[in-house]
């Protein structure tokens, strides 16, 4: 099985914790996609604490980077090739899927490209609590219009950690986000919206859980099953 939640902030795990205790069948052959700001490598003095508890879940934890990210840290991985994209593995069971990738898992088409604006970076110490590379490029962009077009640009499912500009919007995310214009990320995943054949996407970031139509959800504390 494959599930998708939001934010965890390398320590809100209490529904994911919760979800995997109602569901005591989950072995590490099952998979949940964290939609970015996942969190759990932040800090190298308490990175293995950190990461503790992600792998004791009974699952294996996927995750697309998110904003809050040390982006120097996750960097520092070898790049590897796993089920057809690229990864950073931090661990057996949590893995890193980096941005502008096509993973099949399980018989489905994933594809994944993380990264945000932190609306709060002022606040915020470059390489100590913020980093650039928190937003996508066009590099970035366009391999992952180049590894699409090896799809036919079409995937069964789109997993980001911000959403282009047509989900924006949707009434419920621009009040909860407080959302005057598009950042950056939003112009670039826009290049997606009409380009790929998806069946569904999924994305975090935005601190809520709104199934807003039958083609985009936001994803904060629940774990939903890929439909």
């Amino acid at each position: 099985m494959i599930f998708v939640t939001g934010d965890t902030h390398r320590s809100d795990l209490f529904c994911l914790r919760v979800f995997c205790d109602n569901h005591p069948e989950l072995t590490k052959n099952d998979y949940v996609i964290i939609a970015g700001d996942f969190g759990g490598v932040w800090a190298k003095d308490t990175l293995e604490r950190d990461l503790k508890q992600f792998s004791d879940l009974p699952v294996t934890v996927l995750f697309v980077d998110g904003n809050h990210e040390n982006f120097n840290l996750i960097n520092a991985y070898p790049v590897e090739i796993w089920n057809g994209g690229k990864v950073h593995k931090i661990k057996p069971d949590i893995i890193h899927l980096m941005r502008g990738q096509v993973f099949g898992i399980e018989g489905k088409t994933i594809f994944t490209f993380g990264g945000a604006t932190s609306i709060d970076r002022d606040y915020r110490i470059e390489g100590e609590s913020w980093w650039a590379q928190e937003l996508p490029t066009y590099e970035e962009l366009d391999e992952g219009l180049a590894n699409l077009k090896r799809y036919g640009n079409k995937v069964d499912y789109i997993i980001t950690h911000s959403c282009g500009q047509r989900a924006l919007m949707y009434p419920q995310l621009r009040i909860a986000a407080g959302i005057k214009t598009a950042c950056p990320e939003s112009h670039m995943l826009s290049n997606f919206e009409d380009l790929v054949d998806f069946k569904h996407w999924y994305f975090g970031h935005f601190h809520i859980d709104a199934e807003l139509s039958d083609k985009y959800t936001a994803l904060l504390h629940n774990v939903v099953a890929l439909k």
